[in-house]
């Protein structure tokens, strides 16, 4: 959430920047950078970083396609508000006790949007992806040793007379919504802030009840492969990847117009890439 104008950035307490410059073609450049920021040029730490974006898409992807799944094994035994409560609670809980490590991204379209916002290094989007894939393949293969294909992994899948096209418009829809809602806490605050984690699980949950029944409301393309994948069903995967990238480049466009181009704030930077004790 956004703090009063002129307050200091969450949690940036009183460190002082250092300047890095480099030389271009037009003259000298320089580079504010805060002490929380040279841990990043450590390859020692990066390590720890991704093994907390697996951990953290292990977690939500074993909620949000668990719930459904357990529901279908207890005959209704979770209702359908609940299932889609569940994945956003799980988030709020995971950008509170792993935000500060790795900025808790959770979905290659949130580490995509922070890299074209430039709060984020592009060099770093790889690992991160490759991660939350592994992250949430592990769930589904979890989630099958312990059901089998029963509820079908809870797979997001386009509703009964929904079309792909439709599908598709309604997860870029609601991922323009939680991107820009990620996005905008992580200005001039940090996204591992309290309010931050409380605004981004309350839009999953929004999003739930009202759209799950067109597209499953994913808005993660982690979230859908990882059943896909053990499913062996890629027949409508292409709607739950190319869907939420095409919501998270809008949503930076949005970003653009309403607070100019990123890579300016501290704040926003430390809340794309967390902050190692």
């Amino acid at each position: 959430m956004a703090e009063d104008e002129g307050a200091a950035p969450q949690s940036l307490g009183s460190e002082s920047p250092s300047f890095r410059g480099s030389k271009t073609s037009s003259g000298a450049r320089i580079h504010l950078e805060f002490p929380w920021e040279i841990q990043f040029r450590d390859p020692a730490l990066e390590l720890r970083r991704l093994f907390s974006e697996f951990v953290g898409t292990f977690f939500l992807v074993l909620v949000a396609s668990g719930a459904p799944t357990v529901a279908a094994v207890g005959a209704g035994s979770i209702g359908r508000s609940a299932a889609v409560t569940a994945p956003g609670l799980m988030v709020l809980a995971i950008i509170l006790f792993m935000g500060t490590v790795s900025g808790a991204h959770l979905n290659p379209v949130v580490s995509i949007a922070f890299a074209m916002r430039k709060d984020f290094p592009w060099r770093r989007v790889p690992g991160y992806i490759v991660v939350q894939a592994l992250g949430a393949v592990l769930a589904g293969w979890f989630l099958y040793a312990m059901f089998g294909k029963v509820g079908m992994l809870g797979a997001t899948l386009p509703g009964k007379g929904v079309t792909d096209l439709q599908a598709f418009l309604m997860e870029a829809v609601l991922t323009l919504g939680l991107v820009s809602t990620i996005l905008g806490t992580a200005s001039k605050a940090q996204n591992v802030g309290t309010m931050s984690a409380v605004g981004v699980g309350s839009y999953i949950v929004l999003a739930g009840l009202w759209a799950s029944p067109i597209s499953g409301a994913s808005m993660n393309p982690a979230r859908s492969f990882g059943p896909a994948v053990v499913l062996g069903d890629y027949s409508h995967l292409w709607v739950y990847m190319a869907g939420p990238l095409a919501g998270a480049v809008l949503a930076v466009i949005v970003a653009i117009f309403l607070r100019g181009r990123g890579g300016h704030d501290p704040a926003a930077r430390m809340a794309a890439q967390g902050r190692i004790q």
